[in-house]
């Protein structure tokens, strides 16, 4: 699954200005629903619920917080660098500068899974962060975000 099949051009933030992790979700929740029609406040509980069970930050400055919702016809994600790290109470104890977020039908089962997956491998990627972190449009970021990765095994 390319990640261009999750993330549309219009669903990059070169910049998001945010101070906590709480503001963060809200932001997030503002432009998914910008995005997807769907109840901003119905995203934002669906993320915070989320993060209850345990923090997304899944370390290296990176977050990825999800959630499935009733009304989702597909998986959307939006990916957002932010332009000061902030505490996101991740596994490794790091501020987070990345983040993807990814919302999913209730029924999507495997493909919310394997959609996580893909993301956490794309983004682990020493030198596709470091070229994120690096970028400074949404063009640029969209570009090594789907951009098709080449494995060395």
């Amino acid at each position: 699954m390319p990640l261009s099949d999750l993330v549309a051009p219009n669903a990059v933030y070169p910049s998001l200005r945010v101070n906590s992790k709480k503001q963060a979700l809200q932001e997030l929740a503002e432009r998914a629903a910008e995005l997807t029609g769907h109840s901003e406040r119905e995203i934002f509980e669906t993320l915070l619920q989320r993060e209850r069970l345990g923090s997304t930050g899944v370390g290296n400055g990176i977050a990825i917080p999800h959630g499935k919702m009733a009304k989702m016809d597909r998986l959307f994600g939006l990916f957002a660098r932010l332009e000061k790290p902030i505490d996101f109470e991740a596994l490794d104890g790091e501020p987070v500068d990345l983040i993807f977020l990814l919302l999913a039908p209730e029924s999507a089962g495997a493909d919310h899974l394997k959609a996580l997956a893909r993301i956490a491998r794309l983004l682990r990627d020493q030198d596709i962060a470091q070229r994120l972190r690096a970028s400074r449009d949404a063009q640029a970021l969209y570009v090594v975000l789907t951009q098709p990765q080449t494995t060395t095994a």
